[in-house]
């Protein structure tokens, strides 16, 4: 576990990029269809209830959400995409934020792709995934809601999609979830330490302007 994504604090909230905090540091986007637990995973990670907005209303969030861990990273909460029933227009408007943000947004390092271990790989994750394999973005694909199945039935449905996915050819890993019990943290950190790790070609930057 690491205790520094326990201090994540709530920064801004926006519809439109231009309202975004300046395009520097690192991020790691949360991406999901509506009601995958999202918003639940982002609390239990960071040991905070209330950070992230929580609703049995699917689709709630609906603008680009960021949350500070430090000077230099931040989490994002992107809208829930699939299945709130609102106006086909607003459907649109969501999804035109998102592919603004993942194609635009430099300091985006990695995603946490969230699914239902119920109802995994919908036609979402998949253009999810194939974003991140065309774009090489590293990507951790959270299977939420574990507890609502025995651990038999999640743990093969962890490997059917390993095997799905096992000619990936990007930086990908898969992990089994719960918010109600609290079982993956410590998987969900180890992998946002190494999203958040600084490729070489980074560090190199990095170091070069502190010497200036």
């Amino acid at each position: 576990m690491n205790p520094v994504y326990h201090q994540a604090k709530f920064i801004n909230s926006s519809p439109h990029l231009r309202d975004t905090p300046e395009d520097q540091g690192m991020e790691v986007a949360f991406a999901g269809r509506s009601n995958a637990g999202k918003s639940s995973a982002i609390n239990t990670l960071t040991r905070q209830n209330g950070l992230a907005r929580i609703s049995k209303t699917p689709g709630r969030t609906q603008m680009l959400n960021f949350f500070e861990i430090n000077e230099r990273q931040r989490f994002v909460d992107l809208p829930g995409y699939g299945y709130a029933k609102v106006p086909l227009a607003v459907k649109k408007q969501w999804h035109e934020l998102m592919e603004t943000y993942l194609t635009s947004r430099k300091s985006l390092c990695g995603i946490i792709l969230v699914m239902d271990v119920r109802h995994p790989l919908t036609e979402f994750d998949w253009q999810m995934i194939e974003w991140c394999e065309h774009t090489g973005l590293p990507l951790h694909i959270l299977l939420t809601k574990a507890d609502k199945l025995n651990y038999g039935a999640a743990k093969n449905t962890l490997l059917q999609i390993q095997k799905e996915l096992r000619d990936a050819n990007f930086p990908l890993t898969i992990q089994l979830f719960s918010s109600l019990k609290k079982t993956g943290v410590d998987e969900v950190h180890a992998a946002l330490d190494q999203l958040f790790t600084p490729k070489e070609s980074e560090q190199n930057v990095d170091t070069f302007l502190s010497e200036q």
